[in-house]
C-alpha cells in the first residue's frame, strides 16, 4: 500500500483525539482538512457532526462507509499515541476504519478520470449508540445509491484475513429497562413489606428462561442483564429495583419473541407479587444483511487484493447501525482481521496497524466492482 506511513500517521492522530458518539467535531473538521488537502469534493448534507465526499462524476452512484465516533472508556495501553481525551478511547477501532476508508478515497482520486460513476463517502458519526446510520439515511445521503459497502476490523482475526457471509452479518440489538415498584421497609419486619429484591431474583432467573425454555433449538438469541441495581444499605428493604439488559437476535420472529416473553415475565410477576413492574423496550439496530451477489463481488475483491477469505458459519453477536444503509440500499460488510491480544470495546484493545497495508486497496477494488 503506497500510502501506509500516511494512513498509520491519521490513524495515530484520531487514536489521540477520540470523541464520543454525536460530539464528534474536532474529528470532521479533521477529515475535512485531509479531504479538502487532497482536492475531493465535500458534499453539504444537514449533519451536526460526520460528513460525504464524493469521487468522479456520472449517474451511477455507489457509497463506501466509515463510522467516526470513540466510547466512554478509559484506554489502559500505555503508548506514545494514548488517548489524550479523558475517559474517550478508539477502543472499537473507528480511528482504524477512518485511515482505511480515507487511504481507499486517495486511491479512487488517483483513478477518478476512469471511474465509471461516483463514489459517495460516508464518514458517519455515532454508530456506537446505534442511530448514526439512520441519521444520515434520513439526510438523504443514500439517494441514488446503487449499493454501499463498509467494514468493521475483527481482533479476533490475524492480519491478512477478511471474513464474510451471505445473509445475517451481525444480530439486531435491542435494550431493555424493567423497574420493579413495590414497598419497602424495615429489615426485621419484612412481612410489613412487599419486597422487590424477592421479585428480582425471580425476574433474573426468568428471563434466562428465554433462550432456554422458548427459543428454538435451531435458532439462536442471547439475552444478557449488565445492571442490576436496588437499595442503598443493609438494614432497609427498599421501594424499588431496577434491571437493564440487551436482547441479540437475527431474525424478526425471534425478535419478537423475546419482546413477548420479557413483557409477560414481567405481567406475571406483578401479578403474583402484587406489584408494579414497568418494561422499556427499545429496538436499536437491525442485523446487517448482506446482499447476496454483492458478497460474492466482495469475495473476489478480497481474493485479489490477496485476502485469506473465511466463510463466517453464523452471524456475529455484535450491533453494527450499517443495518440502517443495507436496509435502504444493497449492502455488503465484512469482517477484516486486525489481531489483537484484546477485544473490542476493551480498554487495552490495540490492533495490528498492518491492517492498512490491504483493507484501502480491497475497499478500492470493491467499489470500482460495485459500478
Amino acid at each position: 500500500m503506497s500510502h501506509f506511513k500516511q494512513l498509520v500517521e491519521w490513524r495515530r492522530m484520531f487514536h489521540q483525539h477520540p470523541e464520543v458518539s454525536y460530539q464528534e467535531y474536532d474529528t470532521t473538521a479533521r477529515l475535512k482538512e485531509i479531504l479538502e488537502e487532497h482536492e475531493i469534493k465535500i458534499i453539504d448534507y444537514p449533519l451536526d457532526t460526520g460528513l460525504v465526499a464524493e469521487i468522479g462524476e456520472g449517474e451511477t452512484i455507489v457509497a463506501l462507509r466509515t463510522d467516526i465516533d470513540a466510547l466512554p472508556i478509559e484506554e489502559q495501553v500505555d503508548s506514545e499515541i494514548t488517548s489524550q481525551n479523558k475517559g474517550v478511547m478508539h477502543a472499537c477501532g473507528h480511528d482504524i476504519h477512518m485511515a482505511s476508508i480515507l487511504g481507499a478515497a486517495l486511491l479512487l482520486k488517483e483513478k477518478e478520470a476512469e471511474l465509471p460513476g461516483r463514489v459517495r463517502i460516508l464518514f458517519q458519526a455515532a454508530e456506537e449508540v446505534g442511530s448514526g446510520a439512520q441519521q444520515m439515511v434520513e439526510a438523504g445521503v443514500l439517494e441514488g445509491i446503487k449499493a454501499v459497502t463498509g467494514f468493521h476490523n475483527d481482533p479476533t482475526l490475524k492480519v491478512g484475513t477478511l471474513a464474510i457471509k451471505p445473509g445475517a452479518m451481525t444480530s439486531a440489538v435491542d435494550r431493555f429497562f424493567i423497574q420493579i415498584k413495590a414497598k419497602g421497609g424495615h429489615a426485621a419486619k419484612p412481612e410489613e413489606s412487599n419486597d422487590p429484591m424477592i421479585i428480582l431474583g425471580q425476574l433474573l432467573t426468568s428471563v434466562q428462561s428465554i433462550v432456554s425454555r422458548n427459543v428454538s433449538a435451531f435458532d439462536s438469541a442471547v439475552v444478557t442483564i449488565g445492571e442490576v441495581s436496588a437499595g442503598n444499605t443493609w438494614n432497609v428493604i427498599p421501594d424499588s429495583a431496577r434491571i437493564q439488559g440487551t436482547v441479540r437476535t437475527f431474525n424478526n420472529e425471534t425478535r419478537a419473541l423475546a419482546e413477548q416473553r420479557l413483557q409477560s415475565i414481567c405481567d406475571g410477576l406483578a401479578s403474583a407479587f402484587n406489584a408494579e413492574i414497568e418494561l422499556e423496550y427499545i429496538h436499536l439496530p437491525n442485523a446487517v444483511m448482506n446482499h447476496e451477489t454483492l458478497t460474492q463481488i466482495a469475495q473476489e475483491a478480497a481474493e485479489e487484493t490477496g485476502y485469506k477469505v473465511e466463510q463466517l458459519s453464523q452471524p456475529k453477536t455484535i450491533g453494527e447501525d450499517f443495518s440502517a444503509m443495507s436496509d435502504t440500499v444493497p449492502g455488503v460488510f465484512s469482517f477484516i482481521g486486525s489481531q489483537s491480544d484484546f477485544d473490542l470495546h476493551h480498554p487495552k484493545y490495540n490492533p495490528n496497524e498492518d491492517i492498512l497495508k490491504k483493507a484501502p486497496e480491497f475497499l478500492s477494488n470493491l467499489v470500482q466492482k460495485l459500478f
